[in-house]
């Protein structure tokens, strides 16, 4: 009785609107829209058994989850490559009247500028616009955390870091989750994943932000050969814009089902050699 009755962990993403709707400070910020805002809070979700935190009270753009996250991991800082696979989350951060509002006028459409995969792949390497080729460039934090995982697992370094503040201005946008850092339990051979939120739309960020790192997490377990445990996800400013609010009341009186499985359709031994295709949701 105890396993059925035990809460789901989609409840703590649900609470979280709850107090933002109820406590919410109300804040005017960069896109003019204004929200409620409330500052600092952790959620915690289990990938034991190929459990996948899918949020299930709404529908998540499980394709964009998945290549925004490989693009990532190949370094890319031109969207037009998720563009070319139907995936156009990152056109609007990205077009000439916004970079041009960046002060990247030079930019081409399309180009992010020294963000996420780059900082993740080559962290302090310069930035030299999209075509450049920045292979043995800069910090490899991924391979680095990786090679730390499999060699000496109980240390304390495993981090990654996009936060690079000499590079911020150079960026489309600055990362909103800046730093992830992974703790493996060596008796139990299983791995864990911290990421850290400095601001978390709640309405349609965090949800694919959860999904986004539980995938990443099973991925470095994968190639690492241990199993997935906990993704913890830390939020700072974490907030609602005003235009979700009645569409975020609708989801407040919907019930969480059971999230699905992950399974990887095959043995992938480099976290580069992982395609979409390799990705099966179940249940």
């Amino acid at each position: 009785m105890a396993a059925e009755n035990k809460r789901h962990e989609e409840h703590q993403y649900l609470e979280a609107i709850r107090d933002v709707l109820e406590y919410g400070e109300e804040r005017d910020e960069r896109t003019g829209v204004g929200t409620l805002a409330l500052f600092g809070r952790m959620m915690r979700f289990s990938l034991r058994h190929q459990t996948f935190p899918l949020l299930t009270t709404k529908r998540t753009y499980w394709k964009g989850i998945a290549l925004e996250l490989l693009w990532f991991l190949s370094g890319s800082t031109d969207s037009k490559e998720l563009e070319e696979k139907g995936v156009s989350i990152w056109k609007g951060n990205t077009s000439k009247e916004f970079l041009e509002e960046r002060g990247l006028c030079h930019y081409e459409r399309g180009e992010i500028g020294p963000g996420y995969g780059f900082q993740w792949r080559h962290f302090g390497a310069a930035y030299e616009g999209c075509k450049s080729d920045y292979s043995g460039k800069g910090v490899d934090q991924i391979a680095e955390a990786i090679d730390k995982i499999m060699k000496n697992p109980t240390d304390r370094r495993i981090l990654v870091s996009a936060w690079n503040p000499p590079e911020l201005t150079k960026m489309a946008l600055p990362p909103c989750h800046y730093a992830f850092q992974f703790f493996v339990n060596v008796k139990t051979n299983e791995l864990s994943c911290m990421m850290n939120q400095r601001s978390a739309d709640m309405g349609l960020g965090v949800p694919f932000n959860i999904a986004s790192y539980a995938l990443l997490t099973h991925m470095v377990a994968h190639v690492t050969g241990l199993n997935a445990k906990e993704l913890v996800h830390v939020l700072g400013d974490y907030h609602v814009y005003k235009s979700h609010i009645e569409p975020l009341r609708e989801q407040l009186k919907r019930e969480p089902h059971p999230f699905p499985k992950l399974n990887f359709k095959r043995e992938v031994e480099s976290i580069d050699d992982f395609q979409f295709e390799d990705f099966e949701l179940l249940d």
